[in-house]
């Protein structure tokens, strides 16, 4: 017996194109990413779609990443009134004043020599975990970050496309 799939999965699956790239663009801002997975609606399960995700991402060119990244706030200051990048970034909000600066700080140096923000799956990480994954990456050739970028939005993807097809109402 097959179930039926959760009420925010029909309801993507049946919006129409417009409302379905909005919400679409809200999970990711790029839109290579966001036209993949819109031509291949209906999804019969959350994982086909999330593997859909997966598999968008893996596609997804340098310039199809640079437009997904302009999509998201530097660690530690999520976008003021946009609830999603306040709830991921979470583990900031009760660091001390001294991560807090040092994160403005590796953060700026991060983006001089990328030229984008830093980028890390931030939900349930703490300020501490989110600063030593950018010790850890500030290193990095700039290939070796692209696909750690391609690794970490795909993360986050997959955590907010489950909140959007879990959710009961649009």
């Amino acid at each position: 017996m097959t179930s039926s799939p959760p009420p925010g999965l029909a309801r993507f699956n049946t919006s129409d194109d417009s409302a379905a790239q909005t919400a679409l663009h809200e999970v990711c801002a790029s839109s290579a990413w966001g036209s993949k997975l819109l031509a291949q609606r209906p999804y019969a399960t959350v994982e086909a779609l999330l593997d859909a995700s997966d598999a968008a991402m893996a596609e997804l060119r340098a310039e199809d990443l640079a437009e997904a990244m302009a999509g998201h706030p530097p660690i530690g200051r999520p976008k003021p009134g946009d609830p999603t990048s306040s709830r991921e970034q979470r583990g900031m909000a009760g660091a001390s004043e001294e991560l807090k600066a040092e994160m403005l700080e590796m953060n700026l140096a991060y983006q001089e020599r990328f030229g984008h923000v830093f980028l890390v799956c931030a939900t349930g990480a703490t300020g501490e975990q989110m600063r030593d994954a950018l010790k850890a990456r500030i290193g990095n050739t700039p290939d070796q970050e692209r696909e750690n970028v391609r690794t970490e939005l795909g993360k986050i993807n997959r955590i907010r496309l489950t909140r959007l097809v879990e959710e009961e109402t649009a």
